[in-house]
């Protein structure tokens, strides 16, 4: 399994000066090849391939020995990279989705250059980058397992790294314990063991501050001027605070799924199509995406079972009695059953529902294999 430990660099400013002059760079590399690609097939109908375009490098650096100062494979990365993104373009062609050409990086779009394989490593207190030096960084956590590659990332001004590493799963010890998890809106999620878990609606509370950032971007009409680039920095700096307080939350609930439960069962859900509807706003602030993807992640990681579960009518079939009907539902949080009498919280049946489907007898129950990454 592979598992991302992230940590923040503290660079000197001349580091700091040579980070962006390779990101500057390798963007450049970017949308060369990028351009070299879309006049081959424009003009002569021949289709470039990554392999073609990483041959090149020898020539590319002698013509331009500015690019003798990054790193080899970091390189051959940016070029690996443009061809992953005509792979997925031609996959949604294929699949008849829309394509969505790869486009060119503009300066405040190209934020990452990997080290592959090598030409990186870590101490304590320090993280080596070949062609860039040794730099300061805040290891909070130790590093487990083979470190396989390296990323660095620019983000509002910060800079972090990202190590991948290849480690072993860590099984819990059985629980015993299966239980039926309903998301919502309202209450972030609700357990079949009657636990309800607070949306703590993030962007929600951040929306006056945002609101009053926005307003001074808009305020400064001239695109070019750096008091517009720093107003633009704070609104990004409150998105990015949005986000971890976010996955924050996401992390600690999910942990406490796996530790006290052998089996998680949740709904299925369209989380794409639904954030297009009247209540994207609110689905995109409670991101149930991100959350059943750390959810999984944290599942295989400890050998727990993730189930989804058909969503259909899980709101609307009695847990007692199995009736199903429209009218079973009183209102958004009251469930009746109009055959049995059974009373209960109509999110707490949903989850009990949920429970049931990812039983051994159930339908449509789909196993989540994920790995983490």
């Amino acid at each position: 399994m592979f598992k991302a430990f992230r940590y923040r660099l503290r660079p000197t400013k001349a580091q700091e000066a040579a980070l962006n002059e390779q990101l500057r760079l390798c963007r450049n590399l970017y949308n060369c090849a990028l351009q070299e690609r879309r006049d081959a097939y424009r003009k002569a109908g021949k289709t470039v391939t990554g392999y073609d375009q990483m041959k090149d490098l020898t020539e590319i650096k002698a013509a331009l020995p500015e690019y003798k100062g990054v790193y080899s494979q970091v390189l051959q990365d940016v070029l690996k990279r443009l061809d992953k993104a005509f792979r997925a373009f031609y996959r949604r062609v294929q699949e008849g989705s829309k394509p969505g050409y790869p486009r060119f990086q503009g300066r405040d779009r190209y934020d990452s250059i990997c080290y592959p394989q090598s030409g990186f490593s870590v101490s304590d207190k320090t993280a080596f980058f070949s062609k860039i030096g040794n730099i300061r960084i805040r290891l909070h956590r130790p590093l487990e397992g083979k470190v396989k590659t390296a990323t660095i990332t620019r983000d509002c001004g910060e800079w972090s790294v990202s190590y991948i590493c290849e480690v072993d799963a860590q099984p819990l010890p059985e629980t015993g314990s299966s239980v039926g998890v309903d998301v919502g809106t309202t209450w972030f999620c609700i357990t079949s063991d009657g636990e309800f878990v607070e949306n703590p609606r993030h962007f929600q509370t951040a929306m006056k501050k945002l609101r009053v950032a926005q307003r001074a971007v808009a305020r400064k009409r001239n695109k070019r001027s750096n008091r517009r680039r720093k107003a633009v920095q704070r609104v990004a700096k409150l998105h990015r605070k949005v986000a971890r307080q976010r996955l924050d939350f996401h992390h600690k609930t999910a942990l406490k799924l796996v530790r006290e439960n052998d089996l998680i069962a949740h709904e299925d859900l369209n989380v794409g199509g639904m954030g297009r509807g009247t209540l994207a706003r609110s689905i995109h602030d409670v991101g149930w995406g991100q959350f059943f993807s750390l959810l999984s992640q944290k599942a295989a990681w400890a050998a727990r079972k993730v189930v989804r579960v058909d969503p259909r009518y899980t709101s609307q079939a009695c847990n007692q009695c199995g009736h199903t009907c429209r009218e079973n539902r009183a209102s958004q949080s009251r469930f009746r059953c109009v055959a049995c009498g059974h009373q209960e919280n109509a999110d707490l049946n949903a989850a009990r529902n949920i429970l049931g489907r990812a039983a051994p007898s159930g339908i449509n129950v789909a196993v989540v294999n994920a790995s983490v990454a």
